[in-house]
């Protein structure tokens, strides 16, 4: 892409196209921390198609933090029966004890803290931040990758330091300000 490209106009022309296209999605309707973390966690690996029903039963069973940690863990496999990736569910159970047991059931405010939970990895922890707390982060996934890495000719290999970093980069000077939830789920969806 030539030098003088215009950050600005290309998030605005993306927030413009996520707002006439984006999905209908049911953790989108609930922008509580809970519903993204669980929704963020069962889209790993998983396609969308194939969590909604899931994420319906599970938040339906578990509606709450309080009540996913309460849980046993054999509860929380037989709700997470047939996703797959079952580390996942083991994590997402472990990490609400901790929540609980550590935080006093309060969702952490940093990537750090969110870090440190179990399953929780840099994108996951920049998502729930971006779309559940309103922050000010890009979370870059595999389909943030795909566009980026395509619009602007990215020639590093995303998964090595040098590529990962000139994406972060991208992604950051090209995050509109207030707006980063929409702006990665539009890239999610563009994805």
């Amino acid at each position: 892409m030539k030098a003088d490209v215009r950050y600005e106009e290309i998030s605005e022309n993306l927030l413009r196209w996520y707002a006439a296209n984006h999905r209908d999605l049911p953790w989108r309707r609930r922008r509580d921390p809970y519903a993204v973390w669980v929704a963020e966690i069962m889209l790993q690996q998983t396609r969308v198609e194939t969590v909604i029903p899931y994420y319906e039963r599970f938040l339906a069973r578990f509606p709450t933090l309080q009540d996913l940690a309460a849980a046993s863990l054999e509860e929380v496999l037989k709700a997470w029966e047939g996703l797959g990736y079952y580390a996942r569910a083991r994590h997402l159970h472990r990490a609400a004890r901790i929540l609980m047991e550590e935080h006093g059931g309060s969702f952490p405010q940093t990537l750090q803290e969110w870090r440190r939970l179990p399953g929780v990895g840099p994108y996951v922890a920049a998502a729930i931040l971006s779309i559940a707390f309103g922050q000010d982060l890009p979370a870059i996934d595999g389909n943030a990758v795909r566009v980026l890495a395509r619009l602007f000719a990215v020639q590093e290999d995303p998964r090595r330091p040098a590529g990962r970093r000139r994406l972060q980069a991208l992604a950051e000077r090209l995050l509109p300000p207030g707006r980063a939830g929409d702006f990665n789920q539009a890239l999610m969806d563009l994805g």
